[in-house]
């Protein structure tokens, strides 16, 4: 049977669900719901697949599945967009997040129909509700979408299936099956538009930002996968596989990501991206201000390791020192908000470029830096990184910058959103930079009554929804551009929920709560 834990989780996910398809009712809904019911099911047969070592590949052992958590988040994303620029007449918008709810449905519908078809004896009943769900969900794709877009969700599926296959098999207990259907579900968009932007190029239209994103992901990904591969032919810690490395990743990026960036901005990446930065005087001033909160994260880690070598017993990082880079982060994020949007997501950009990198060089111990990124980088490990991957970093980066990279600009004309989905692109200051950072400082130093079958805390929580209140007002004093049109009690309907998954959930929490934080604004 599921723990309470788990049953929490999957009762607050389903609130969540109901709450989002009492304002948007439609034809949609009915497989959202479907699909959610269906993921509860199977979430039994993956948790006892992982318990008893029964999956195809190795997932990460500290966690449950999260497969209905993580089933839900793009199907709902793409619910929101679609209402969003329906009401704001963007129709070709409107058809996108038909498409990416469509995608989302059918990638977590495949990840369920695997879980059913590898459990043994065959489960009859959960066979019968997947395919049920199944049909609804087809039934309603045959009758919504075109054959192109037909075409579209497939060819992502089939993205989804083989990277699936290359990159469990090559990161064992990096992911739960949850985290591996975002993660992988979202690159596998990402590639999708990337190959099918780069064939239908159309000069003057698109944002290069847009593209830049697009470029940077599916490069840096491209690239690990392409050194993994050679570096299973030779040992990536010596002096001459190290100069291949640099050699290598030099050639790539000037050779096929540069060119490929030409190609869908029609100019110089470069000279387009040092204009962008510093074309006016503000972006100058926030980019001397994150260059200085930059190197004092940089002084925490070197400090912290002094502190280590210094004592006899071995030293770890503790959690409140873990979150030091949550305020780090804020004190980053926030200026970009209210200053220039679009500089933040450049930037952002740019650090999970950079972050993914380092990370190479880290696992595989590439020279001159490679052993000391290993050594810096082990004091602030958790139970999470439990595979050959150091990934925290990079989801808080992430869950930072979703929101931004998200934000469906063009169904704003006016740069916002109106009500709750002006606070959209704040979903991971206030979910992971307020909410988490809170909840776990306050819980860990004086929470006393526990929710039941977790370590998190009931006044932990409390304090984190207290705390994102003030962030909200706070919000609304600084940012002239932020109107909540008086609704009130559906922003702290949405922070009070998603405070609750906070407390229950034991997927990576930095990725899922920023995601479902926007969902309920934007809804």
């Amino acid at each position: 049977m599921l723990n309470k834990p788990v049953l929490a989780e999957s009762l607050i996910v389903f609130i969540i669900v109901l709450f989002v398809h009492a304002v948007v009712w439609d034809r949609y809904s009915w497989c959202a719901v479907a699909l959610a019911v269906q993921a509860f099911y199977v979430q039994f047969k993956w948790d006892r697949l992982l318990q008893l070592g029964g999956a195809v590949f190795q997932f990460r052992t500290a966690a449950n599945s999260g497969l209905l958590p993580a089933s839900m988040v793009i199907p709902l994303l793409g619910i929101v967009m679609k209402e969003r620029c329906k009401s704001a007449g963007i129709v070709y918008f409107e058809r996108f997040g038909i498409v990416v709810a469509s995608t989302g449905m059918l990638v977590a519908l495949f990840l369920s129909v695997i879980a059913v078809g590898i459990t043994k004896p065959v489960p009859t009943n959960t066979c019968i509700l997947t395919g049920v769900a199944g049909s609804i969900i087809i039934y309603t794709m045959k009758h919504s979408l075109t054959v192109s877009e037909v075409i579209e969700v497939l060819e992502v599926l089939l993205i989804f299936v083989y990277l699936s296959m290359i990159l469990l098999y090559l990161l064992p207990r990096c992911f739960t099956p949850g985290e591996a259907l975002l993660v992988l579900g979202g690159i596998s968009f990402v590639l999708n538009q990337l190959i099918k932007r780069s064939l239908n190029v159309i000069e003057g239209r698109g944002d290069p930002i847009d593209f830049f994103l697009l470029v940077a992901v599916v490069g840096i990904v491209l690239l690990g996968l392409f050194f993994t591969v050679l570096f299973i032919f030779m040992d990536s810690g010596t002096w001459i596989s190290s100069m291949f490395f640099h050699m290598m990743t030099a050639v790539l990026g000037l050779g096929v990501i540069m060119p490929w960036l030409y190609r869908l901005i029609q100019r110089n990446p470069l000279f387009w991206l040092l204009q962008f930065l510093f074309q006016t005087q503000t972006r100058v001033y926030l980019l001397v201000y994150w260059t200085f909160l930059a190197a004092s994260a940089c002084g925490v880690v070197f400090y912290q390791n002094a502190k280590r070598s210094s004592e006899s017993k071995k030293h770890q990082a503790s959690t409140i020192t873990r979150k030091y880079f949550h305020f780090i982060v804020v004190a980053t994020y926030v200026p970009g908000l209210i200053y220039d949007r679009q500089l933040l997501y450049v930037a952002a950009v740019l650090c999970l470029a950079v972050f993914i990198f380092l990370e190479y060089i880290r696992y595989f111990r590439i020279k001159p830096f490679g052993q000391t990124l290993r050594h810096l980088l082990s004091l602030f490990l958790d139970e999470r990184d439990s595979g050959p991957l150091i990934l925290t970093h990079i989801y808080l980066l992430l869950g930072m910058s979703l929101p931004v990279w998200l934000f469906p600009r063009s169904c704003a004309p006016k740069g916002t959103l109106s009500g709750a989905g002006a606070l959209v692109p704040y979903s991971g200051v206030l979910a992971v930079g307020v909410g988490d950072t809170i909840a776990s400082v306050f819980g860990s130093t004086m929470g006393e009554i526990k929710w039941p079958g977790t370590k998190k805390t009931f006044e932990g929580t409390m304090t984190a929804i207290f705390a994102q209140i003030i962030a909200v007002a706070l919000i609304l004093i600084f940012d002239s551009s932020v109107n909540l049109n008086s609704s009130y009690a559906w922003i702290l309907a949405s922070v009070s929920l998603v405070s609750l998954l906070e407390a229950y959930t034991t997927q990576i929490d930095n990725l899922l709560l920023p995601l479902y934080l926007q969902i309920m604004f934007m809804a």
